[in-house]
């Protein structure tokens, strides 16, 4: 692996062996907070605040073996968020990505992680792609930037998301901000969505759920149920969908929710054009 970590008295990047052996990369701040991230599906698996609490949750049945996507942190849904043409959320997070870049900007350890198409990308889909995935590490936040460049010679159409699991305690989690957007209801029945319209200032998780927020706002609060206030906002993330397996899911799904950043409408990219979208997650 063609890769120099950067550090100065235990702060900055540097690439370990994690769970299965597999290599990871590890944030380290000035302030004590700490972040990991697989290679494999370039997946942020922990956020850790200074006084060593994780915010991020990895499912107890999670495997670290390249059979299946790691299931937890912040999987990547690209090109494809859902089911559909491809296998269910796409591919980019069962692929090794790799890192093209690590430094420390003003205190704060950031790396960047690269992901282009080969022969089992294009097996599935036929184009030519640079993903390009920087995370920044702050005492009390975490940064993503997300960046996909078509490099082929003829047009192409994705979706994507981030599927973040934040730990919580599912009876006290709730959301706000999100009143007033149109939703999409998976609940019965995912492949029939019923359209509505979010009318709670707070939003919670009573039971299973599975929702789309069409145009969300640009920032949302999370209180995790576990005293945790967390501020999530974005740039160019046009929509929200909240997540909680219920019952489909009876050993975890007390200790966790998710609030994903994502890209349901088609993205069309010209050859050479780029997207980008990007994340703060940051706790008060």
């Amino acid at each position: 692996m063609a890769f120099a970590s950067v550090s100065k008295e235990g702060v900055g990047v540097k690439v370990s062996e994690g769970e299965g052996n597999l290599p990871k990369v590890v944030l380290s701040s000035p302030h004590g907070s700490e972040a990991e991230i697989y290679l494999f599906g370039g997946c942020v698996t922990s956020w850790k605040l200074p006084n060593g609490k994780d915010l991020l949750f990895v499912r107890p049945d999670a495997v670290f073996n390249k059979k299946k996507p790691i299931s937890g942190g912040i999987p990547h849904c690209f090109p494809q968020f859902g089911p559909g043409a491809i296998q269910q959320h796409g591919f980019a997070r069962n692929v090794d990505w790799s890192v093209v870049d690590s430094e420390i900007v003003e205190g704060s350890p950031v790396v960047t992680l690269m992901l282009k198409d080969g022969p089992y990308s294009r097996a599935m889909w036929d184009f030519g792609f640079q993903a390009l995935y920087k995370v920044v590490l702050d005492e009390k936040s975490i940064s993503t930037e997300l960046k996909i460049t078509n490099t082929d010679n003829k047009p192409f159409s994705f979706t994507t998301a981030l599927h973040t699991y934040f730990s919580a305690s599912v009876t006290g989690a709730s959301v706000r901000g999100l009143k007033g957007c149109k939703t999409l209801n998976k609940d019965p029945d995912p492949t029939n969505p019923i359209e509505g319209k979010e009318e709670r200032d707070v939003v919670t998780f009573p039971g299973f759920v599975d929702c789309v927020y069409l145009d969300a706002p640009a920032e949302l609060q999370l209180d995790n149920g576990l005293g945790d206030l967390i501020t999530l906002k974005s740039e160019n993330w046009s929509d929200t969908v909240l997540w909680n397996p219920h019952l489909q899911m009876e050993a975890c799904y007390k200790d966790f929710v998710c609030v994903e950043n994502a890209k349901i409408g088609k993205v069309e990219l010209e050859p050479g054009q780029i997207w980008t979208a990007k994340q703060h997650i940051s706790v008060g």
